[in-house]
């Protein structure tokens, strides 16, 4: 049985609280060895069922960097699109990638199909294969923050478009784009889009609720659509 220190377990809040979404990122390379932990943490997260759909592709390839940061171009493009000032140029500032400029990428895709037809726990809720990845995203998010490694992700993307370009199989579906790297200027205190005033951290009592859902009160500018 694993048992926790006092300083262990301050290590884990640490990690939570002190998470960045980074965008700016140094050329230093990340060590095989680190990378390793970082996927063995990924691979590590829970899973309904413990069918594991995750699949991790690994990308330091320039020509296949480029290829994406294309995609993301025309995406962010039409999603800027979409705003209305001045909304529209507060979104043109915000740094919303930096594939070319991390050393490594990272694609978390889902296999549905991985312990089928029968996966424990998932007949009536047929997207926990889609939650369970995610879980896998969040364990090496956190891994890379304790290691001091920035993690970004970029979700101005057509999956359509990235499963093409990485030969993903039909079937599996691209969750996560993340750029990985060490930050150019360290880890904010706060997340960016906070510090920016796109939007507000709410606050814990307005999204717990007692027993059953009641209304609450949020923040004008929840509304919005928000990149990540």
């Amino acid at each position: 049985m694993v048992e926790f220190t006092d300083a262990d377990r301050e290590a884990v809040y640490k990690a939570i609280y002190a998470r960045r979404d980074i965008r700016r990122f140094r050329d230093d390379p990340i060590p095989e060895r680190i990378l390793e932990r970082l996927v063995d943490a990924a691979h590590h997260a829970p899973s309904v069922g413990f069918s594991q759909p995750w699949d991790l592709i690994v990308i330091s390839d320039e020509e296949t960097k480029r290829a994406v940061k294309s995609i993301a171009d025309r995406a962010i493009a039409a999603a800027e699109a979409g705003y209305k000032e001045p909304r529209k140029s507060e979104y043109a500032a915000l740094k919303l990638e930096g594939i070319l400029e991390s050393p490594l990428n990272i694609c978390v895709t889902c296999d549905p199909t991985r312990g089928a037809p029968h996966v424990l726990g998932r007949s009536s809720m047929k997207r926990t294969d889609v939650y369970s990845t995610c879980l896998a995203v969040q364990n090496l998010w956190l891994a890379a923050r304790a290691e001091g490694v920035g993690v970004g992700w970029v979700s101005v993307l057509y999956p359509s478009e990235l499963q093409e370009l990485l030969e993903i199989p039909p079937h599996v579906k691209p969750v996560a784009y993340l750029c990985l790297g060490y930050p150019e200027a360290g880890f904010p205190e706060e997340p960016v889009l906070e510090t920016e005033g796109w939007r507000e951290r709410l606050e814990r009592e307005t999204i717990v609720h007692d027993e059953r859902w009641e209304a609450k009160t949020e923040p004008k500018n929840a509304a919005d659509s928000a990149e990540r």
